[in-house]
């Protein structure tokens, strides 16, 4: 019994002797999972501060300085080159060259509109400026004023919840826009907001060109009624509304060329693009 039991215990002791010892691993395996590790974590970070996505901007949006002087060297060289890349805008060129183009006249609300007025004008004063309504609204409508298409600059000082623009201010961009088209059609072509419904679909974020589209409903009388959204360049629709616009029994004693200046005077007959200055070189055309 104690024979056998010794030859088990040697045949065994044998077997773990000739067989193969494990690799030994490298002093260095973990510095290099660390290195690695902290060379993506890095890099991740590097895209994301550079190419930020636009939610993390929303809940941790970039410091950025107080909206400028309007009047300032610096504001009059940014405004130029806003105007420069809105008349570029791919949108806004491909709305000029497509088939019924000749059906639609451009103008600029405000650019005429008298200077002892505009300062007390809430969009064309108060909020004028590089970092707010840097630049007067685009408008490219229909010759019978049942739609049109508004651009408008949106900029960093005019937020709520900083990075995103406050909902008020698109509530005011777009009474402004659909009364335009509105107004134009009651008989006196003044009138004032009755009602305006709005839905937020997104938030709008700041810094940006945006696109109010709208159409008109119905008109009867003293009454008409629009439609219109806000979208971003890329189409995505960030608020809905519409509204009802009727014209006051005193409209006679309302009527003034100044209504129509702040408005942008529809001018049909005019078929070049409406820059915001003079001098300033005109958009170049479609190859």
């Amino acid at each position: 019994m104690t024979v056998n039991i010794l030859r088990r215990i040697l045949t065994n002791a044998r077997g773990f002797s000739t067989g193969l010892s494990p690799p030994a691993r490298s002093p260095y395996r973990h510095l290099r999972t660390l290195a690695l590790g902290g060379s993506v974590a890095v890099t991740g970070y590097a895209l994301g501060a550079l190419y930020p996505h636009p939610y993390i901007t929303f809940i941790s949006p970039r410091p950025a300085p107080a909206p400028p002087d309007p009047d300032s060297p610096q504001s009059i060289v940014y405004t130029a080159a806003l105007e420069q890349t809105l008349q570029t805008l791919p949108l806004l060129m491909s709305h000029r060259s497509q088939p019924d183009a000749h059906e639609w006249y451009e103008t600029r609300p405000y650019v005429s509109y008298p200077e002892q007025l505009r300062v007390n004008s809430l969009t064309a004063g108060a909020l004028r400026g590089p970092g707010k309504l840097a630049l007067p609204p685009l408008v490219r409508a229909r010759k019978d004023e049942r739609e049109a298409v508004v651009i408008v600059h949106v900029g960093r000082g005019v937020c709520g919840h900083d990075g995103i623009i406050h909902g008020g201010l698109l509530a005011t961009i777009l009474d402004e826009s659909l009364a335009r088209t509105a107004i134009i059609n009651l008989p006196e072509k003044i009138g004032v907001t009755a009602n305006l419904s709005i839905n937020y679909r997104a938030p709008t974020f700041a810094d940006q060109f945006i696109v109010v589209r709208i159409s008109l409903v119905d008109k009867a009388g003293r009454k008409s009624k629009v439609i219109g959204k806000v979208e971003d360049l890329k189409g995505n629709v960030l608020v809905e509304a519409h509204a009802t616009f009727v014209q006051p029994k005193y409209a006679h004693l309302l009527k003034s060329k100044a209504v129509q200046q702040m408005m942008g005077d529809p001018d049909p007959n005019k078929s070049t693009p409406v820059l915001l200055s003079e001098g300033m070189p005109p958009p170049p055309s479609k190859a």
